[in-house]
């Protein structure tokens, strides 16, 4: 914090990737990436009014579509870097496509107890009732809080606060479209005061020590009469594969040899496709079921979507993680630890 006559201000980190918060009309009809970090917090009304220090760092101005893995180890690497020069706390703004997905991907990189918020907006800046600015305040003063400390990395939209573990994008068009299904919101700003509800327990990072992360890590879902015919068509050229299965963990009988077989040669990770609650263990038996697929190899995602279950299972085969290692982490990253 800085300190301005006997008092620390708090200072806030604003990490600009681009995305509909940053976008204006091209002349075209339709609108790209064009504003700068310091035009976004410049839009934003009573920003200077909350004794909050606040920089900025243009790092891309790109579609959220567009985000990739190298971009969000890069903002990780300059949140540690500006932590370690006394920050304390980061904000990154970025389109909303992928938020879930960079969200976690901070969350599993990030192992300090400073805040890490990430936030966008579903109108740009161009619309009425653009909803930016206001998702920035909030994220501002939730990553300047000491309430919010501890948290890992945290997505702050609509005046609520979801712990990046949990969130989706559950919503194409709504300004409230960040929900939390398995575990609800774990707080939210009023007043623009930051009030934490729940602290998710049982969090979990990954250590990258330079490693490109280049593994090749598909999500295949699984639908109705599914023989497996995709998996076996990418299976000479995966890294690993997260299986989006039907409800607690289920696959169509015909695709067991073919899951079972990738399993023997590369991670093979169960996910339930529904977008809440977990992958089951031991409550069906029939083949294709969720324990007749673990006891053929596969590793459960546990409370993790897929989505997130590719992040993870990426991250750990670029630090070389051997099959039983990964199946620790998803042990302890997939389970939904008590709220206290």
């Amino acid at each position: 914090m800085t300190e301005v006559s006997g008092l620390k201000r708090p200072r806030v980190a604003v990490f600009s990737l681009g995305g509909t918060i940053a976008m204006s009309g091209d002349g075209t009809g339709g609108v790209v990436p064009a504003l700068s970090g310091a035009e976004l917090l410049a839009a934003v009304p009573g920003l200077d009014r909350t004794g909050i220090e606040v920089e900025v760092h243009d790092l891309r101005n790109v579609p959220g579509a567009s985000v990739s893995f190298e971009d969000v180890i890069a903002v990780s690497r300059a949140i540690r870097e500006r932590i370690a020069e006394g920050v304390d706390g980061a904000v990154v703004t970025q389109g909303t496509d992928t938020i879930e997905e960079t969200s976690y991907l901070l969350d599993l990189l990030h192992d300090h107890d400073a805040p890490v918020v990430v936030t966008g907006a579903m109108r740009n800046p161009t619309l009425a009732g653009a909803d930016g600015p206001a998702n920035l305040l909030a994220a501002v003063q939730t990553a300047a809080s000491d309430s919010a400390r501890g948290l890992g990395a945290v997505v702050v939209f609509a005046d609520e606060i979801h712990a990046a573990r949990f969130v989706r994008k559950a919503h194409s068009t709504s300004i409230a479209a960040f929900a939390s299904p398995s575990a609800g919101p774990i707080g939210q700003v009023a007043e623009g005061e930051p009030r934490v509800l729940a602290r998710p327990a049982g969090g979990f990072t990954v250590k990258l020590a330079g490693e490109p992360v280049t593994a090749r890590v598909p999500v295949i879902p699984m639908t109705l009469g599914d023989d497996a015919a995709l998996v076996r068509a990418v299976t000479a050229q995966v890294d690993g594969l997260v299986v989006a299965a039907f409800g607690a963990g289920h696959v169509p009988s015909d695709a067991v040899e073919s899951l079972e077989t990738l399993a023997a040669r590369v991670p093979v990770v169960l996910a339930s496709r529904t977008g809440a609650g977990p992958v089951l263990h031991r409550t069906y038996g029939f083949a294709g079921s969720e324990s007749d697929l673990l006891d053929r190899g596969l590793i459960s995602a546990g409370f993790l979507d897929p989505y997130k279950a590719r992040i993870l299972l990426r991250l750990l085969l670029a630090t070389g993680a051997p099959h039983a290692e990964i199946a620790s982490a998803f042990r302890r990253a997939g389970t939904a630890g008590p709220l206290d």
